[in-house]
């Protein structure tokens, strides 16, 4: 992991066209702001490893279905 320091106001730049900004620091909180090409899709954290789980369970329950057709077939 690459750990930055910045100040308000101040951005860094990742892969060319994709920069974060500090917007404001109160307290233990930052805000960030992200400017990238509208093709990309932008998810904080935790609800990207919720979507993820939910896919996985997804997939899961496809195959059993799946397979339950072949022997029911």
């Amino acid at each position: 992991m690459l750990a930055l320091s910045r100040k308000l106001n101040e951005s860094v730049i990742v892969g060319g066209n994709i920069e974060f900004t500090i917007l404001e620091i109160k307290g233990d909180q930052v805000k960030i702001g992200i400017t990238a090409p509208k093709r990309l899709t932008i998810y904080r954290k935790e609800l990207y490893d919720q979507i993820q789980e939910e896919n996985k369970q997804a997939v899961g329950r496809e195959q059993t279905e799946n397979i339950k057709k072949l022997f029911l077939s």
